[in-house]
C-alpha cells in the first residue's frame, strides 16, 4: 500500500513539474520579446528634452497615449529631461548607444540647440524613427494685454523694438527664435533689435506670458489651447497658409497683411546603433499609431497636420534640416 502510495506521489510530482516547466518556457518567450507582430510592444520609453506642459511633452504623451489605447504597445513611459534647448536629452540618447527601448521626442528646436548650444551630440547620430507632425505658430498675449489684433502689436514694436519683450519656449535658433525673427524681418524690424526672452519649452514660457513677463509669446499655437479656451490667453494670429480648426476665428498672418508662414515639425529618434528588430518595433508601432482613429482624432483636436514619414526617408529630411539650419544659424553668427 505504502509502494502504491509512493508511485502515486511520484507521478503527480512528475506531471506537474512538467506543468510548471512549460509555463515558464511560455513565460520566457512572452518576457524576451517586445511585441509587434504577435502583440502589443512593451517596454517603450520615450524621452521629451524639456518641461512638462510644452510642444513635445504634449506631443509624446499623446502618441504613448494612443498607443495604449489602441493595444499598439503597453506600458510606454514618457519622462522629461530638460535642459540647454533640448541637448541634455540629445546628448543621453547618443550616450545610450544600442538601447532599443529608449526613443527622444524632438522637433526643429532641438536641430538649432545642437548648433547654438555647441552641443557634442548631433542629430546625425542618432537613429532616425519617424517625422509625426507639423504645427502652425501662434502670435499670443494675456487677456488683459493691450494689443487687441496683430496690428496694435506691430504697431508697438515698431514703435519700440527693444522695448517690447518677446518670449519663445525655445533656445536661439529654435523655432520659438527663428518666428519672431521672420516676423520682424517680414514687418521691417531689423531682427538684430529684438528682445528675445528663451525659455526652456512651452511649460516655462506659458507663465511668462500670462504674468506679463514678456509683452507676446511666439510658440506653437498647440502650446496655448487650453488656456485659449479658459479665456486667459488671447491669439492674436496664426502663421499657418490657412485658418486653424481649433482657432477658427483667428486670423493668419497673410490675411492681415503680414507676407510669412512659418510651420515647425516634431519627430522621434532613436539612440545610435540600436538593433534592426527594434528599429522595427518602434517603426511598426508609430505607423500603427499613425493609422489608427485615436491618432487621426488628436491630430484634428489639436490642430496638427499630418506628416508622417518613417526610417530613410525621415533621415534624409532630417540631414536636410540639419544642413540648412546650420548654415542659417553660421550666416547669423549663432553656430
Amino acid at each position: 500500500m505504502a509502494t502504491r502510495r509512493k508511485l502515486l506521489f511520484m507521478s503527480v510530482a512528475a506531471a506537474t513539474a512538467l506543468a510548471l516547466g512549460a509555463c515558464g518556457a511560455t513565460a520566457e518567450k512572452n518576457e524576451g520579446g517586445s511585441g509587434g507582430e504577435d502583440g502589443p510592444a512593451t517596454g517603450l520609453r520615450i524621452m521629451v528634452p524639456n518641461t512638462p506642459g510644452g510642444g513635445y511633452d504634449t506631443t509624446a504623451r499623446t502618441a504613448a497615449k494612443v498607443m495604449e489605447d489602441a493595444r499598439i504597445a503597453t506600458g510606454v513611459q514618457v519622462f522629461n529631461l530638460p535642459g540647454a534647448g533640448g541637448t541634455v536629452g540629445l546628448q543621453r540618447t547618443v550616450n545610450e548607444k544600442g538601447n532599443g527601448k529608449l526613443a527622444m521626442q524632438m522637433g526643429l528646436g532641438v536641430v538649432g540647440a545642437s548648433y547654438t548650444s555647441k552641443s557634442s551630440a548631433t542629430l546625425t547620430q542618432t537613429t532616425p524613427l519617424a517625422k509625426l507632425i507639423e504645427e502652425a505658430g501662434a502670435i499670443v498675449v494675456p487677456k488683459d494685454s493691450p494689443y487687441k489684433t496683430i496690428a496694435d502689436l506691430v504697431a508697438a514694436w515698431k514703435a519700440n523694438p527693444r522695448g517690447i519683450a518677446v518670449g519663445g519656449g525655445s533656445s536661439p535658433g529654435g523655432p520659438d527664435h527663428l518666428l519672431p525673427m521672420q516676423l520682424a524681418k517680414t514687418v521691417g524690424i531689423d531682427p538684430r533689435q529684438v528682445n528675445f526672452v528663451s525659455y526652456d519649452g512651452g511649460g516655462e514660457l506659458l507663465p511668462a506670458v500670462l504674468g506679463g513677463k514678456v509683452a507676446f509669446g511666439a510658440s506653437g499655437f498647440g502650446e496655448f489651447l487650453d488656456q485659449v479656451e479658459a479665456g486667459q490667453i488671447r491669439v492674436l494670429a496664426v502663421t499657418s497658409e490657412a485658418p486653424i480648426g481649433a482657432l477658427k476665428d483667428v486670423p493668419t498672418l497673410k490675411s492681415s497683411g503680414i507676407d510669412l508662414v512659418f510651420t515647425n515639425w516634431r519627430g522621434i529618434v532613436a539612440p545610435p546603433g540600436i538593433s534592426d528588430a527594434d528599429k522595427k518595433v518602434w517603426i511598426d508601432a508609430l505607423t500603427k499609431m499613425h493609422e489608427s482613429d485615436g491618432w487621426k482624432a488628436e491630430l484634428a483636436k489639436r490642430g496638427w497636420t499630418d506628416a508622417f514619414i518613417t526610417g530613410d526617408q525621415f533621415a534624409t529630411f532630417l540631414t536636410e534640416q540639419d544642413k540648412s539650419v546650420a548654415a542659417l544659424l553660421t550666416q547669423l553668427g549663432l553656430a
